[in-house]
């Protein structure tokens, strides 16, 4: 029998009321497929990629006219979103605007992977860290093995929460590179009753972290541009990871390493 939480209001209010059907129907709505006309060019599936590699978007681009698709503006704001890039990138951000969606032309899904196992390689230096995390979590749906998926939907909802978190964080006034000082907070509950994390010896980050890297560094295609992805993380002054780092080293007790299985932090 479950034991009622003494600290549950009766009524209690919902962040998404008639939650889960309300947010199926959100989600499903912004999933519908961007639609094609006679006049929209699409790439075929045996697009020779080389020129695409070498070509560069034009740094001015004249706006569009007259009545367009969806997929016309969408791929008219990608080149210029990703001026002085290499076209590749504008085929790649328009192959993942499709793939978001629950109609997509039917080769789409093996010419985007295409495009990471063959011109992977240029494109990661050079591609924003927003188009990068794009294209790895939309293996997460369309990966070709199942370790591509996993690693794809790991990403996925590692960004997509810090995301969350770190946009709210710019409402603090604090800035991301600042650590918040170190307060005694016994006192404060976290959701769901779940245990505080151990700034001193908690390994909850490394628990996070190291699967997802450890099993990128063995997965073809994908796993190179998520280890990119990690390592660029792993060196942005601005993010929870390195505020945490900071805090725990002005701890007293600083010198004690986090520990990788440590009880409290294996829990949700």
């Amino acid at each position: 029998m479950t034991t009622p939480d003494p600290a549950a209001p009766d009524d209690p209010v919902e962040t998404y009321p008639d939650a889960p059907d309300s947010l199926i129907g959100i989600w499903k709505q912004r999933r519908r497929r961007l639609k094609l006309a006679a006049r929209d060019w699409f790439p075929p599936a045996d697009l020779d990629l080389t020129p695409f590699l070498a070509a560069r978007i034009p740094e001015t681009i004249p706006p569009l006219e007259g009545p367009q698709t969806l997929h016309a503006k969408k791929l008219h704001q990608m080149r210029v979103e990703l001026a002085g890039q290499r076209e590749l990138a504008a085929l790649n951000a328009i192959l993942i605007a499709h793939l978001r969606k629950q109609r997509l032309p039917a080769h789409t899904p093996a010419l985007f992977r295409r495009i990471w196992a063959e011109a992977g390689p240029a494109l990661m230096p050079e591609l924003p860290g927003r188009w990068l995390i794009s294209s790895v979590i939309t293996f997460g749906d369309h990966g070709e093995t199942e370790a591509q998926r996993r690693v794809g939907l790991s990403i996925n909802l590692l960004f997509s929460l810090m995301k969350l978190y770190e946009f709210e964080r710019f409402h603090s006034g604090v800035d991301p590179t600042a650590p918040f000082p170190i307060r005694r907070i016994r006192r404060r509950r976290l959701p769901l009753g779940m245990p505080h994390f151990n700034l001193g010896t908690g390994g909850l980050d490394i628990n996070l972290l190291a699967p997802i890297w450890a099993e990128a560094r063995t997965v073809p295609v994908v796993g190179p541009l998520a280890g990119h992805l990690l390592q660029r993380l792993n060196t942005d002054p601005g993010n929870l990871f390195r505020r945490i780092g900071l805090m725990r080293a002005a701890r007293p007790d600083k010198g004690d390493r986090p520990e990788a299985q440590s009880g409290a932090d294996r829990q949700p």
